[in-house]
Protein backbone atom coordinates (compact mmCIF):
# COMPACT_ATOMS: atom_id res chain seq x y z
CA UNK A 1 0.00 0.00 0.00
CA UNK A 2 1.39 3.39 -1.03
CA UNK A 3 1.69 6.18 1.46
CA UNK A 4 0.16 9.50 0.58
CA UNK A 5 2.93 12.01 -0.20
CA UNK A 6 3.59 14.38 2.68
CA UNK A 7 3.08 18.00 1.82
CA UNK A 8 5.62 20.41 3.29
CA UNK A 9 4.45 22.44 6.23
CA UNK A 10 4.49 26.23 6.46
CA UNK A 11 7.99 26.19 7.92
CA UNK A 12 9.30 24.03 5.07
CA UNK A 13 7.75 26.31 2.46
CA UNK A 14 9.30 29.42 4.03
CA UNK A 15 12.67 27.71 4.29
CA UNK A 16 12.51 26.68 0.62
CA UNK A 17 11.52 30.20 -0.47
CA UNK A 18 14.39 31.68 1.53
CA UNK A 19 16.88 29.29 -0.08
CA UNK A 20 15.51 30.00 -3.56
CA UNK A 21 15.90 33.74 -3.00
CA UNK A 22 19.43 33.44 -1.60
CA UNK A 23 21.33 33.78 -4.92
CA UNK A 24 19.43 37.02 -5.67
CA UNK A 25 20.03 38.38 -2.18
CA UNK A 26 23.76 37.92 -2.71
CA UNK A 27 23.76 40.06 -5.86
CA UNK A 28 24.77 43.69 -5.36
CA UNK A 29 21.67 45.90 -5.32
CA UNK A 30 23.03 48.19 -8.05
CA UNK A 31 23.48 45.23 -10.39
CA UNK A 32 19.85 44.20 -10.41
CA UNK A 33 18.48 47.64 -11.37
CA UNK A 34 21.52 49.05 -13.16
CA UNK A 35 20.29 48.54 -16.71
CA UNK A 36 16.94 50.27 -16.16
CA UNK A 37 18.48 53.19 -14.28
CA UNK A 38 21.49 53.78 -16.52
CA UNK A 39 19.73 54.72 -19.76
CA UNK A 40 17.59 57.65 -20.84
CA UNK A 41 16.41 55.97 -24.05
CA UNK A 42 14.51 52.74 -23.28
CA UNK A 43 15.82 50.90 -26.36
CA UNK A 44 19.47 51.53 -25.43
CA UNK A 45 21.92 49.30 -23.62
CA UNK A 46 24.06 50.93 -20.93
CA UNK A 47 27.76 51.02 -21.89
CA UNK A 48 29.09 53.79 -19.62
CA UNK A 49 32.03 55.91 -20.73
CA UNK A 50 34.83 56.57 -18.28
CA UNK A 51 33.97 59.43 -15.92
CA UNK A 52 37.24 61.02 -17.13
CA UNK A 53 35.69 61.48 -20.58
CA UNK A 54 32.67 63.71 -19.93
CA UNK A 55 31.45 66.47 -17.61
CA UNK A 56 28.81 65.78 -14.99
CA UNK A 57 25.94 68.25 -15.33
CA UNK A 58 22.20 68.71 -14.80
CA UNK A 59 21.00 69.50 -18.31
CA UNK A 60 18.64 70.92 -19.43
CA UNK A 61 18.62 72.97 -16.20
CA UNK A 62 22.32 73.84 -16.38
CA UNK A 63 22.38 74.18 -20.19
CA UNK A 64 19.39 74.19 -22.57
CA UNK A 65 19.54 71.52 -25.26
CA UNK A 66 19.18 72.78 -28.81
CA UNK A 67 20.96 70.35 -31.16
CA UNK A 68 21.60 66.72 -32.03
CA UNK A 69 25.01 66.18 -33.59
CA UNK A 70 25.52 63.27 -35.98
CA UNK A 71 28.92 61.57 -36.02
CA UNK A 72 30.55 58.61 -37.73
CA UNK A 73 32.97 56.64 -35.56
CA UNK A 74 35.80 55.86 -38.02
CA UNK A 75 36.09 52.75 -35.84
CA UNK A 76 34.16 49.56 -35.22
CA UNK A 77 31.35 49.56 -32.67
CA UNK A 78 33.31 47.60 -30.02
CA UNK A 79 36.44 49.72 -30.53
CA UNK A 80 34.38 52.90 -30.12
CA UNK A 81 32.98 51.68 -26.80
CA UNK A 82 36.52 50.78 -25.68
CA UNK A 83 37.78 54.25 -26.58
CA UNK A 84 34.98 55.91 -24.58
CA UNK A 85 35.77 53.63 -21.62
CA UNK A 86 39.49 54.48 -21.71
CA UNK A 87 40.14 57.38 -19.28
CA UNK A 88 43.17 58.53 -21.28
CA UNK A 89 41.16 59.24 -24.46
CA UNK A 90 39.18 62.32 -23.26
CA UNK A 91 36.33 61.72 -25.72
CA UNK A 92 32.77 60.39 -25.57
CA UNK A 93 29.31 60.65 -27.08
CA UNK A 94 25.92 60.09 -25.56
CA UNK A 95 25.02 57.24 -27.90
CA UNK A 96 26.61 54.79 -30.37
CA UNK A 97 24.52 53.04 -33.06
CA UNK A 98 25.77 49.73 -34.47
CA UNK A 99 25.75 49.30 -38.24
CA UNK A 100 24.62 45.69 -38.66
CA UNK A 101 21.42 45.80 -36.62
CA UNK A 102 20.92 49.35 -35.32
CA UNK A 103 21.62 48.34 -31.71
CA UNK A 104 22.00 51.46 -29.54
CA UNK A 105 24.43 51.87 -26.64
CA UNK A 106 24.19 54.80 -24.24
CA UNK A 107 27.63 55.87 -23.01
CA UNK A 108 26.87 59.21 -21.32
CA UNK A 109 23.63 60.25 -19.65
CA UNK A 110 21.74 63.01 -21.48
CA UNK A 111 21.94 65.27 -18.43
CA UNK A 112 25.77 65.17 -18.65
CA UNK A 113 28.03 66.89 -21.20
CA UNK A 114 29.70 64.42 -23.56
CA UNK A 115 32.96 65.49 -25.21
CA UNK A 116 32.08 64.87 -28.84
CA UNK A 117 31.87 68.12 -30.79
CA UNK A 118 35.29 69.68 -30.21
CA UNK A 119 33.50 72.90 -29.23
CA UNK A 120 32.54 73.41 -25.58
CA UNK A 121 29.51 75.58 -26.34
CA UNK A 122 28.10 72.97 -28.73
CA UNK A 123 28.95 70.13 -26.33
CA UNK A 124 26.91 71.80 -23.59
CA UNK A 125 23.85 72.29 -25.81
CA UNK A 126 23.75 69.02 -27.75
CA UNK A 127 23.28 65.28 -27.71
CA UNK A 128 26.03 63.47 -29.65
CA UNK A 129 25.17 60.31 -31.58
CA UNK A 130 27.99 58.22 -33.08
CA UNK A 131 27.31 55.78 -35.92
CA UNK A 132 29.54 52.80 -36.54
CA UNK A 133 31.37 53.11 -39.82
CA UNK A 134 33.66 55.18 -41.98
CA UNK A 135 32.72 58.27 -43.98
CA UNK A 136 34.06 56.73 -47.20
CA UNK A 137 32.33 53.33 -46.77
CA UNK A 138 28.60 53.88 -47.35
CA UNK A 139 27.87 50.16 -46.87
CA UNK A 140 28.03 50.84 -43.11
CA UNK A 141 25.00 53.15 -43.39
CA UNK A 142 22.48 50.32 -43.33
CA UNK A 143 18.70 50.56 -43.20
CA UNK A 144 18.84 49.28 -39.61
CA UNK A 145 21.34 52.01 -38.63
CA UNK A 146 19.33 54.82 -40.25
CA UNK A 147 16.03 53.65 -38.79
CA UNK A 148 17.31 53.05 -35.23
CA UNK A 149 19.21 56.34 -35.21
CA UNK A 150 16.20 58.25 -36.53
CA UNK A 151 13.98 56.82 -33.76
CA UNK A 152 16.59 57.83 -31.19
CA UNK A 153 16.97 61.35 -32.61
CA UNK A 154 13.19 61.77 -32.81
CA UNK A 155 12.86 60.76 -29.14
CA UNK A 156 15.59 63.19 -28.07
CA UNK A 157 14.06 66.04 -30.11
CA UNK A 158 10.59 65.39 -28.71
CA UNK A 159 11.88 65.17 -25.13
CA UNK A 160 13.77 68.49 -25.26
CA UNK A 161 11.65 70.43 -27.76
CA UNK A 162 14.39 70.44 -30.42
CA UNK A 163 13.00 71.08 -33.93
CA UNK A 164 13.34 68.05 -36.20
CA UNK A 165 15.11 69.89 -39.00
CA UNK A 166 18.57 70.37 -40.54
CA UNK A 167 19.17 73.56 -38.59
CA UNK A 168 19.05 71.60 -35.33
CA UNK A 169 20.12 68.10 -36.39
CA UNK A 170 23.59 68.72 -37.74
CA UNK A 171 26.75 66.91 -38.76
CA UNK A 172 29.99 67.10 -36.82
CA UNK A 173 31.48 69.00 -39.77
CA UNK A 174 28.96 71.80 -39.18
CA UNK A 175 30.15 72.56 -35.65
CA UNK A 176 32.09 75.85 -35.66
CA UNK A 177 35.83 75.21 -35.47
CA UNK A 178 35.50 71.52 -36.33
CA UNK A 179 38.22 69.84 -38.37
CA UNK A 180 36.06 66.73 -38.90
CA UNK A 181 34.16 65.74 -42.04
CA UNK A 182 31.65 63.30 -40.56
CA UNK A 183 29.12 62.07 -41.27
CA UNK A 184 30.54 62.68 -44.76
CA UNK A 185 29.12 62.94 -48.28
CA UNK A 186 27.57 59.45 -48.22
CA UNK A 187 25.22 60.25 -45.35
CA UNK A 188 21.70 60.66 -46.77
CA UNK A 189 20.41 63.74 -44.94
CA UNK A 190 17.11 63.93 -46.84
CA UNK A 191 16.28 60.34 -45.95
CA UNK A 192 17.45 60.76 -42.37
CA UNK A 193 15.41 63.88 -41.61
CA UNK A 194 12.37 62.25 -43.22
CA UNK A 195 12.82 59.17 -41.00
CA UNK A 196 13.21 61.36 -37.90
CA UNK A 197 9.97 63.17 -38.70
CA UNK A 198 8.03 59.96 -39.31
CA UNK A 199 9.46 58.08 -36.31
Amino acid sequence: MERAPQLPGRRGLLKGAALAALPYALLPATRAGAQAQAVDYPLAESQPASTSNYTVSQRPTSYPLSHVIIHVTQETYPDTLSIFQNPAKKVSAHYVVRSADGHVAQCVRERDVAWHAGNWDYNTRSIGIEHEGWVDRPSYFTNALYEASARLTAAVCTKYGIPKDRAHIIGHYEVPGSDHSDPGPNWDWVRYIRLVNFA
